[in-house]
């Protein structure tokens, strides 16, 4: 598949309201934690609420972040007009409690009015928690192809829901004072801007390379866990990509915190990487933000051009990955090219 060139981002998150700030905050390790106004095991939950300059809730919270963030990603859209520009809106999936009403039927069409703008009519919506980022990535890769001159990809979460928290409390998966295996729960709206890559005259973060797997051993299934599906989602990226492992520097993960997450992250790499790699960085912005749901794919991607353009990266290569709960695993090969090269 032809790659494409991530030219822009935007964040909302509990550390920055912007792009900028939000990926400063995660290079030196500030958090966003704090107390908030739910209430597990006797004692206030922590976690990374978005602070706006009103306590708006709900759907007019998701609004202004996604549409700020939007609107950020914009700025580097370089002469690129809206309507030019595929939407494609990343939320959470339709079986999660406490999701928010309407997402797939109107939220689109809400952006829009809000951004004041109209976007391409290929326009969609991912319904599918974490990994709708990166399948939302590879769908951009497609639709270059097609003909389109670019896409946004955005996204909004929140986590923040009294039913969603009570749901994820009664299955242990809350950080709380009787488990200590679980997330702090955290909400964020973030966008990055994609299009055909370069002349070559630029610097630019390339997507090479999606892949996808399938996790029968899932977090709540108790089945004997090797990390199949995360292994193959790692190999396909590769394989699209058209690289080797000694091209990859590090990795950039949606996971939040749990240990199921990390030791899937440390068997895949056992299992897939050749030859060994000693010091290979794995980077979870999750620490700072919370567990973002279906905001952490354009999340990572935020993360690793601005690391790239600034030049705190541990190398010019890395890999993306996502796993949702149901299974679904993905991953995606990025690398900054410097100018001159094809």
């Amino acid at each position: 598949m032809t790659p494409v060139a991530i030219l822009g981002a935007g964040m909302v998150t509990g550390v920055g309201l912007s792009a900028a700030a939000s990926c400063a905050a995660i290079r030196v390790g500030l958090t966003g934690f704090v107390e908030t106004r739910f209430m597990f095991d006797g004692e206030w939950l922590i976690g990374c609420p978005v602070s706006l300059e009103h306590p708006w809730r709900g759907r007019e919270k998701a609004l202004r972040m996604l549409s700020s963030a939007i609107g950020e990603c914009l700025g580097s859209a370089l002469g690129l007009a809206t309507d030019d520009l595929p939407l494609l809106l990343c939320v959470a999936e339709p079986t999660r409690p406490g999701r928010l009403d309407g997402l797939d039927e109107s939220l689109l069409d809400d952006v829009q009015q809000r951004c004041g703008c109209r976007f391409h009519p290929w326009s969609q919506v991912f319904a599918s928690g974490r990994v709708a980022g990166l399948e939302a990535l590879d769908r951009a890769r497609q639709l270059i192809v097609d003909g389109v001159r670019g896409c946004v990809i955005a996204a909004v979460d929140t986590l923040l829901v009294g039913s969603t928290l009570a749901d994820y409390e009664k299955r242990r998966r809350l950080l709380t004072a009787s488990n200590s295996d679980g997330f702090l729960p955290g909400e964020a709206g973030a966008a990055v801007l994609v299009s055909s890559p370069g002349d070559g005259r630029t610097a630019e973060l390339r997507c090479l390379g999606v892949g996808y797997g399938v996790e029968e051993a899932t977090i709540e299934s108790g089945l004997p866990f090797r990390a199949d599906g995360m292994t193959q989602a790692f190999g396909a990226a590769i394989a699209d990509a058209g690289v080797a492992w000694s091209d990859v520097d590090y990795q950039l993960s949606a996971l939040t915190g749990e240990q199921y997450a990390f030791k899937e992250s440390a068997l895949c790499v056992a299992r897939s990487v050749r030859p060994v790699k000693h010091g290979f960085d794995l980077w979870h912005p999750s620490d700072c933000i919370g567990e973002v749901g279906a905001a952490i794919g354009p999340c990572l991607l935020a993360v690793a051009l601005t690391a790239a353009r600034k030049g705190y990266a541990p190398g010019q290569g890395v890999i993306c990955h996502a796993a949702n709960d149901d299974g679904r695993r993905v991953a995606a090969v990025l690398r900054w090219t410097s100018p001159g090269a094809s």
